[in-house]
């Protein structure tokens, strides 16, 4: 348990260095001069800073392969590229289904967003692009980097995923035990990617990709992408299964049947790269 408690505090701790920095600079950019988004290169600079420490740059040379191993910024072929991002997209488009499924099952709770109306358009979807990035890059730098990284080696993927998935509902605060399905589903559309490449890189485009559209459903609708829209059917315990219903149904397991195919081609893909690493391949110099 040591190492889950190792890992678990280290990766909370990433999350918070990458993360904090941002919400002060938004939060500040917001009241102060917010028809220009200044804060964009400010926090741009502090995390190139940030993945290059945590990818073995500066001191303490002592433990910079320690860093470069835990962020796992390794670099990938064109074809593991490719099915890592076909197998992400499709798990993506799986979970989105599945959350339509949900709200006629279950009453996901609602969130609210704070009144943005006398922030600039302009500012404020610069700063929603540049929160989907930063967010991309900071939580799969700690939650599958320094945190499941060493939690996969020693208990396996699904136990990582498991305890990543939790701590990364933890760290959103709208986070209610209904939802915690939804964020152990995400960790393991990423956390598999990862796993399987030995790499955060695809994880961190996927996230991002994720994040925009979450962030501009929630801008423009009012609403999170668990949610239902407004003129969504009652539950089905109340109105019966209707037929959007079960178009949903067909359409969720045909996405997740690719998507399970997508990660097995993802599987194959990576036995046959040189090397050694955690599936005793060969990997490449990390990003830098």
């Amino acid at each position: 348990m040591s190492v889950v408690v190792r890992a678990v505090l280290i990766g909370m701790g990433v999350m918070l260095a990458g993360t904090l920095p941002r919400n002060f600079l938004f939060w500040a950019n917001l009241h102060f001069v917010p028809s220009v988004p200044w804060a964009v290169p400010l926090i741009a600079g502090y995390l190139w800073l940030f993945w290059r420490y945590l990818g073995g740059a500066g001191e303490p040379a002592a433990n910079a392969e320690w860093r470069r191993q835990s962020l796992r910024a390794n670099r990938l072929p064109g074809n593991q590229w490719a099915w890592s991002l076909v197998a992400g997209t499709l798990g993506l488009v799986a979970l989105v289904l599945a959350l339509r499924i949900a709200n006629r099952m279950v009453v996901l709770p609602q969130q609210t967003t704070p009144d943005l109306s006398q922030i600039p358009h302009a500012t404020l979807a610069v700063l929603l692009v540049a929160s989907a990035g930063i967010a991309g890059l900071v939580e799969e730098s700690s939650f599958r980097g320094y945190m499941q990284r060493d939690i996969e080696r020693r208990y396996g993927p699904a136990i990582a995923i498991l305890i990543t998935g939790t701590m990364f509902a933890v760290a959103h605060l709208d986070f209610t035990p209904v939802l915690w399905p939804y964020y152990v589903a995400v960790a393991a559309i990423y956390g598999m990617v990862a796993y399987l490449t030995d790499s955060i890189l695809p994880a961190i485009v996927l996230h991002t990709a994720g994040n925009l559209y979450s962030n501009f459903d929630l801008w423009l609708h009012g609403q999170a992408e668990w949610q239902a829209p407004a003129a969504t059917t009652g539950l089905i315990w109340d109105s019966g299964a209707d037929r959007s219903f079960w178009i949903s149904l067909c359409a969720l397991l045909i996405a997740a049947a690719a998507a399970i195919y997508a990660y097995v081609r993802l599987a194959t893909a990576t036995r046959n790269v040189g090397g050694v690493n955690r599936m005793g391949m060969v990997t490449e110099e990390p990003a830098q």
